[in-house]
């Protein structure tokens, strides 16, 4: 492989794994900055997951494609709203602590995802045929250097991540709806004295936290695996640490999720890089490499976290 190839390999390797990180952490984004935060992103993943690939078990002899691809990501959203809405009446309507009400969905999830596949079939792997791989791009897979670095051996959910990234942005800071969401998560008491319903917002925050962290529960799966087996392999949790080390701002977002990306592209690639195979480091140091980045990285930067300030602080809509 030459020194071109291995680039281009290395960076199509990286959306894959680095597009599911910005559509979740997109989906916090969401939440915190309506003042709630969502820890239940794992759980969220794992539920958006297990329904689309469900689906795409169920269906695979009858549809297959992008079409049943695209089914299944609506399906995983809807999916991902539901169980938010959990979190969104505890949290918001029960007044409750909000990383409890995460953590205890991160914990039935995947049990609610196993229980259901022995249920139906016999089994806890949900396996599927992966037939949504786009090996060229028409047109634009011609281009030269671009053409094989982003627009072959790709799936369509590279471009859907994208096109969430600019829908976010606009929405978040271009809309009168994005301005209502972040004044909710920075002063709820300011904004619900000029006419904005908090909890509405609130809702609304978490409803599609919901829906993203079932897209990208989905868009994990697909281009890693061909079953699902109750596990997302610990995303959620280094989509909070994306979030987090962008610092609450799609812009970042995506650049921090580019570089967790990276040391996940690291870790299953290492074999094909002939300086890293050559060190003879044990595949278990690599396979660290993620998470101890992720301890750095938040070691560094909590001290400038520039969470909403009223994040995790239920509201009273009689106290001021």
């Amino acid at each position: 492989m030459s020194g071109l190839q291995l680039l281009y390999f290395l960076v199509q390797q990286m959306m894959y794994f680095s597009i599911p990180l910005l559509v979740v952490a997109l989906g916090g984004l969401f939440c915190e900055r309506s003042g709630i935060v969502n820890v239940a992103l794992e759980g969220i993943m794992i539920i958006g997951a297990f329904s689309g690939v469900m689906f795409l078990h169920h269906t695979q002899d009858s549809l297959s494609g992008q079409l049943a691809l695209l089914i299944a990501l609506v399906i995983a959203a809807l999916a991902g709203m539901v169980i938010s809405l959990v979190h969104a009446y505890a949290s918001i309507n029960m007044k409750a602590d909000q990383v409890i009400s995460g953590t205890a969905i991160n914990i039935f999830a995947p049990a609610f995802a196993i229980f259901v596949a022995r249920m139906i079939n016999g089994v806890q792997q949900i396996p599927f045929q992966n037939t949504f791989f786009i090996t060229k791009v028409p047109l634009l897979g011609d281009l030269p250097f671009l053409g094989p670095l982003l627009f072959q051996n790709t799936y369509l959910t590279t471009y859907l991540g994208i096109a969430l990234l600019i829908l976010s942005t606009v929405v978040l800071y271009k809309t009168r709806f994005g301005l209502r969401l972040r004044a909710c998560g920075e002063h709820p008491q300011a904004a619900d004295s000029v006419g904005v319903n908090v909890y509405k917002m609130r809702y609304a925050g978490t409803v599609i936290s919901g829906a993203l962290g079932g897209i990208g529960g989905l868009i994990f799966v697909i281009p890693t695996s061909t079953n699902f087996n109750g596990t997302v392999s610990g995303y959620g949790f280094l989509a909070l640490a994306v979030l987090i080390f962008g610092q609450w701002k799609p812009g970042r977002i995506f650049f921090a999720a580019l570089f967790f990306g990276f040391m996940k592209t690291v870790t299953a690639t290492y074999s094909v890089i002939p300086t890293l195979k050559d060190m003879g480091i044990p595949s278990d140091i690599y396979k660290m490499i993620p998470y101890i980045a992720t301890l750095i990285v938040l070691a560094f930067t909590s001290k400038s976290s520039a969470a909403p300030r009223a994040e995790g602080i239920p509201y009273d809509k009689g106290q001021r």
